[in-house]
């Protein structure tokens, strides 16, 4: 009885001939593409679902005023749904919910982030810029109120369905419009 599998003993023993060159290279491209799919498949499903918040819209969802927890509420319940969110603020956020400045890491240890994170972009600069920029590179939605309008020509895809979504609070209640 004859297998079709080869043993390498059977191989080293007798080596096989030029005829039979092409039947090994497709073999060889075979496995190849085969553990390349693997791998890239692992990578992707590895890869976190990144989603960019606009920290400093977010913050004024519950009552209209500035605070930390609807941001903390919503970072918990994003990460329960497998994303990997990072918080984008303008330069103000932290004299508005500390009455005075914070940078990335102190507003991290408040969120409870990574200091990588969460970013405080540089006074006098607006973070919408930052957070457009920050989705398109990763290629992730943002959680914002805000419709970007004045970014519209340089950000076209804030038009596109799925990109910006919306939340607040309803009754006490947190809410998140995903399309």
């Amino acid at each position: 009885m004859t297998t079709p599998f080869v043993s390498l003993s059977n191989l080293l023993a007798d080596p096989p001939s030029l005829t039979d060159t092409p039947l090994l290279l497709i073999v060889a491209a075979t496995l190849g593409l085969i553990v390349a799919g693997a791998l890239l498949w692992a990578r992707r499903r590895n890869r976190p679902k990144w989603i960019v918040l606009d920290g400093s819209n977010i913050m004024h969802w519950k009552d209209g005023t500035p605070q930390i927890q609807p941001l903390r509420q919503v970072i918990r319940h994003l990460e329960s749904l497998g994303y990997a969110p990072g918080v984008v603020f303008d330069a103000n956020a932290g004299y508005l919910i500390a009455g005075k400045y914070q940078h990335d890491s102190a507003l991290g240890k408040r969120l409870k982030l990574p200091v990588d994170r969460v970013m405080v972009v540089p006074k006098g600069t607006p973070a919408d810029p930052f957070i457009l920029t920050a989705a398109r590179d990763m290629q992730a939605p943002i959680v914002t109120n805000d419709r970007f309008r004045d970014w519209a020509q340089q950000f076209p895809e804030v038009q596109k369905p799925g990109l910006l979504i919306q939340g607040g609070y309803r009754a006490g209640q947190l809410w998140l419009k995903f399309d």
